[in-house]
């Protein structure tokens, strides 16, 4: 038989240039700033940007570059002691989604603001995503989502609770009163990477609740693992850098953000008269004064000068909030 030569137009084959890693641990450290410096140097070092978060509870972030890069970072914050389990989900990126690397010290790496809380030994049970749709949908259990209203806006798992958060310190309340009407419901709660829900778990267990679950890896990794066709997801998923939102498979989403409060926008939220690239969207429209959006207006028109040069200009947005896991 002959043989069949097959060639390959490289030129046509193009694969992502930035590793995009989502880590989060809970585990006691000494975060100081000697820590803080040393890792803000390594990632400079090894091209690394995003944002790295050190508490005296564990370490939280994303970041993304190459990634030889990116797995020497992890390799170095595997090394601190009882970081050696510490997980990492990853998705990919055409672009660099950070604008620069900051390598932050925090009270909490998840801001709940409840004292007492033990994330390392008492938390509720991990659920893998491939177990997470039987949970869900069963009669007794109450879905509820620990993300932020404009995160669970642009999308969340078919018949959860929204608590309609502006901030995760909100949650404790929030919960406390919808325990009151559900005193003896068997609860799953998830977020976008495990780290929330995790923590929220864990005061779920202190206030006395004792059939709590949680999804493991959070909707990062049910939309990695589970597929599209068996998926119980509607919408897409928020993430914290220039991407703004990824869909199944960690794929990038259809949203961008407004320049203006920084609000996730859809399709129908572009299509909007109230939209004004770089100016408004019909989330701030009636809350922006005109000399603001006067301003947001000369911001855009600088930025669409840098950007015609290949430069970035010091107003555009890099993530547009704090990872919050």
């Amino acid at each position: 038989m002959a043989a069949i030569a097959v060639t390959f137009d490289r030129r046509r084959i193009s694969m992502p240039r930035f590793l995009v890693a989502a880590l989060y641990k809970f585990a006691p450290l000494t975060a100081d700033a000697d820590l803080q410096a040393e890792l803000k140097a390594s990632c400079d070092h090894h091209g690394v940007s995003g944002t790295i978060l050190l508490a005296p509870e564990g370490i939280n972030g994303t970041i993304a570059g190459p990634r030889a890069g990116v797995h020497a970072i992890l390799a170095r914050l595997r090394a601190l002691p009882g970081f050696a389990s510490l997980e990492h989900k990853e998705s990919h990126a055409e672009a660099q989604p950070f604008l620069r690397m900051k390598v932050r010290l925090k009270r909490e790496i998840v801001t709940m603001g409840v004292t007492g809380i033990d994330p390392v030994g008492d938390v509720g049970t991990y659920v893998e995503p491939e177990d997470w749709n039987d949970l869900i949908t069963a009669p007794d259990v109450v879905t509820i989502d620990t993300r932020n209203d404009y995160e669970v806006r642009i999308g969340q798992f078919e018949g959860a609770i929204n608590p309609n958060t502006v901030s995760f310190r909100e949650f404790p309340d929030w919960f406390r009163q919808f325990r009151e009407t559900r005193p003896n419901a068997r609860i799953a709660m998830y977020c976008t990477g495990g780290i929330r829900c995790e923590k929220a778990t864990a005061f779920a267990r202190m206030e006395g609740v004792d059939d709590v679950f949680h999804l493991k890896g959070g909707i990062l990794k049910y939309l990695e693992n589970v597929p599209e066709t068996e998926s119980r997801w509607r919408g897409e998923c928020f993430v914290f850098d220039r991407r703004v939102a990824v869909k199944h498979g960690l794929e990038p989403g259809s949203h961008t953000l407004c320049h203006a409060c920084r609000e996730p926008l859809g399709p129908e939220d572009l299509k909007s008269p109230d939209h004004v690239v770089g100016v408004s969207c019909p989330h701030c429209v009636e809350i922006r004064t005109p000399e603001q959006r006067v301003r947001y207006a000369e911001r855009h028109r600088q930025e669409e000068i840098a950007r015609a040069r290949g430069e970035y200009h010091l107003g555009q947005p890099g993530a547009p909030r704090e990872t919050d896991g």
